[in-house]
């Protein structure tokens, strides 16, 4: 992708600055996790088994632990890499309790943690086609983040999709006793998985809700957590879905009080447990509120 300024109708192209270190990517990630990658930071540099890991983050809504590298080198297997760094957590559970705790004065607990949701995301300016095709399945617990700066200090950060025709990663394991044990354990929730609960009618439901969805704005992408569905815009969720055999519930990324809701068709689920992020939570058997609703969730881009 080439960028251009345009301040006199003529463009004229913004070079890309290559960073200098890896600290230097490690710096701005770190600053902003929680807009980025809409993590929170727990600890910087940590070692644990004579292995050093650069930045250790936790997922609240998966409530999990995410491992992040930063490579300015294209010559490794991110793969052999992302794998060790799963198993050092699955094998050193209570380490990382141990560290979530004393770095943010908290009191989380073993069972808290949803290990099946760990996952290795690796950062770096670029990636080899190898590489990234060494992580193109579609459960396989490894990220990949690319991420360039230019000459006017404009960032760009682009998390690299998986294909939608990506296969099984677990026929490849099953003769690596320790890689098995990862994906036994791990588990990468697809959208497929979320699909599979609803009927013939509530499958086109969510069909229409998601492309409206994604037509809200540009840059919208389907993440598939445990339970649920999130619809993000880079670090911002604009609403999350629950697939059920028969309905939708849509939950709305607004506090309470803040979304115009003038037909009163959302309800107040912030006293109550419910699935995704955001205090309104809409039930959708059919698709007649769909441009209402609609409505509602693109309150959310324009806060």
């Amino acid at each position: 992708m080439t960028l251009y300024t345009n301040q006199t109708g003529k463009l004229i192209e913004v070079k890309e600055k290559a960073f200098r270190l890896e600290k230097d990517i490690q710096n701005i990630f770190e600053a902003n996790l929680a807009e980025i990658m809409g993590l929170e930071l727990v600890k910087r540099e940590f070692t644990i088994k004579n292995k050093r890991i650069d930045t250790l983050g936790y997922d609240a809504q998966a409530c999990a632990f995410i491992i992040i590298e930063y490579k300015r080198d294209k010559n490794v297997s991110v793969v052999d890499q992302g794998f060790t760094y799963l198993s050092l957590m699955l094998e050193n559970k209570a380490d990382f309790i141990v560290e979530y705790n004393e770095s943010l004065k908290r009191n989380l607990k073993r069972d808290d943690v949803d290990w099946s949701q760990t996952r290795v995301a690796f950062v770096s300016p670029s990636f080899t086609e190898n590489q990234i095709q060494a992580t193109n399945f579609k459960d396989i617990a490894i990220e990949l983040w690319e991420v360039k700066q230019y000459e006017n200090d404009s960032i760009a950060i682009n998390p690299i999709k998986k294909s939608v025709a990506a296969e099984s990663i677990k026929p490849l394991t099953q003769q690596n006793q320790s890689l098995k044990k990862v994906t036994e354990e791990i588990k990468v929730y697809t959208e497929q998985d979320h699909i599979a609960k609803a009927s013939e009618i509530t499958f086109e439901l969510y069909e229409k809700f998601k492309a409206a969805i994604m037509n809200l704005a540009d840059g919208v992408s389907v993440n598939p957590l445990k339970y649920w569905l999130n619809f993000d815009k880079g670090s911002l969720t604009l609403a999350s879905m629950e697939i059920q055999r028969k309905k939708l519930n849509i939950t709305i990324n607004k506090k309470v009080g803040q979304l115009d809701d003038t037909k009163s068709l959302a309800r107040d689920v912030s006293k109550i447990g419910h699935y995704g992020k955001g205090d309104y939570q809409v039930q959708v058997e059919d698709d007649t509120n769909l441009e209402y609703i609609m409505s509602l969730v693109k309150q959310v881009i324009q806060k």
